[in-house]
């Protein structure tokens, strides 16, 4: 899955419609936090599932830096070596949604709160998997800049957490891509935005939880199986 965006309702629906037991392995392709109202209750459900393998998006990468420097005491000092680029960071995640992850993030003991950086900065920039004989790449956002011949290590952080896949375009004739980021509800000529696309060897699975009618979704890689949590009810 993908995208949670701080649905912590709707992931444990998730986690109950698909019956996750400790021999299955979840990954969750970014973005837990920011936007919906508990990104930081997510998390800290996902420290306690030794079986969930967590990606990182966007928002993670605008939020490590962020919530280091929330944890110094906010002194004349430490305002004074607040460099540009942190100030600008913490004002591109601010726009971004970071109100929630900050709330309850700040609600937590300074040892949780390290406890938490720590698990962020553990999170894999892409995982590759071998499912029934189906070769699979598992990233956050897309491929940009992609050359056929291209290693997955040569692409830069902002390729593959940033920039929206291209999902007109099929990037591997064996190996399917699997993405979130783009909300399957703004994938141009998609017919059935909202629900998990699968096209031109694109599996997208972000369906929408932060949005208006948006849903939380699973796909198991060994069934094919798509499974949706109940539609977010509330209003932009």
């Amino acid at each position: 899955m993908s995208d949670i965006h701080g649905q912590y309702d709707m992931f444990l629906e998730i986690l109950k419609k698909i019956d996750f037991k400790d021999e299955d392995t979840l990954y969750v392709l970014g973005d837990v936090l920011d936007r919906g109202p508990n990104p930081i209750k997510v998390l800290l459900k996902l420290m306690e599932m030794p079986n969930a393998i967590c990606l990182v998006g966007n928002h993670e990468y605008m939020a490590i830096e962020c919530l280091t420097f929330l944890l110094k005491e906010v002194t004349d000092r430490a305002l004074e070596e607040l460099d540009f680029k942190t100030l600008e960071n913490l004002v591109t995640w601010q726009y971004n949604g970071a109100k929630s992850t900050i709330d309850e993030f700040r609600a937590l003991s300074v040892e949780m709160q390290e406890e938490v950086i720590e698990f962020i900065k553990d999170f894999s920039i892409y995982e590759e998997l071998e499912v029934n004989g189906k070769e699979y790449l598992l990233v956050h956002a897309g491929l940009c800049n992609f050359e056929p011949d291209k290693d997955i290590e040569d692409y830069s952080l902002h390729d593959l957490v940033w920039k929206r896949a291209e999902y007109d375009r099929q990037y591997y004739e064996d190996k399917i891509v699997i993405t979130g980021h783009t909300p399957t509800q703004m994938i141009e000529n998609n017919p059935n935005p909202g629900f998990v696309y699968k096209k031109n060897n694109h599996l997208g699975i972000d369906c929408g939880a932060y949005l208006p009618e948006g849903r939380l979704a699973a796909v198991c890689l060994e069934t094919g199986e798509e499974f949706y949590s109940s539609v977010n009810t509330t209003e932009e």
